[in-house]
């Protein structure tokens, strides 16, 4: 079974993420996407040293999309409350549409045997809250403090919103509304 088209790597990735949402990560196995593509069983190896190297690479992929759509959708100079709802909308928009993947990235980093690039990935996005917060406090619109420390403690209460909605938890409530409601407590916490 050859595989011509040069794009194997990239093919193993999107057939990994569509897998999360059927099978799970434990259920992910090589050899099943191998066979999926239409790829000898030993094709992967070729990209992939093992399963865990296939969920890393598919863990800093998340987080590198993530990390692009948060800058995209960001614009320095605003006011800090319209960047923070701009982060926000897109952070839940991401966990609504891509669940079974951000868990997998958040799972993903904290292995005791994650690589450096998984490292970095990961951090990408949270330097961008940090970036995020500090503009606020130079603008004098963010209480004093450690960015850092602002940064997760905001990020966490977002996540756990984007979390309820991405499982369909939210009770009824509309996303809209709960994300508005986020923004709006997480602002008066961080406002000066």
């Amino acid at each position: 079974m050859a595989y011509h088209h040069g794009n194997l790597r990239d093919d193993l990735l999107a057939a990994a993420e569509t897998a999360l949402g059927t099978v799970g990560a434990d259920g992910i196995s090589l050899r099943s996407l191998a066979r999926d593509l239409g790829v000898s069983h030993a094709a992967p190896a070729h990209h992939f040293r093992d399963k865990q190297a296939l969920l890393d690479a598919l863990a800093v992929e998340g987080f590198t999309r993530l990390a692009d759509r948060v800058e995209s959708g960001d614009t320095p100079g605003r006011p800090f409350r319209e960047r923070l709802d701009a982060m926000t909308r897109t952070y839940v928009g991401f966990a609504v549409d891509h669940e079974p993947l951000l868990a997998l990235m958040l799972g993903t980093k904290h292995h005791p045997d994650a690589t450096e690039e998984l490292g970095a990935a990961a951090a990408r996005g949270t330097l961008v809250a940090v970036d995020l917060i500090a503009a606020g406090q130079r603008a004098g619109e963010v209480r004093e403090g450690d960015p850092y420390t602002l940064a997760i403690v905001a990020a966490a209460q977002v996540h756990g919103v984007a979390t309820l909605a991405a499982r369909g938890l939210l009770g009824g409530l509309p996303l809209d509304v709960a994300i508005s409601t986020t923004v709006d407590l997480v602002f008066r916490g961080l406002s000066a």
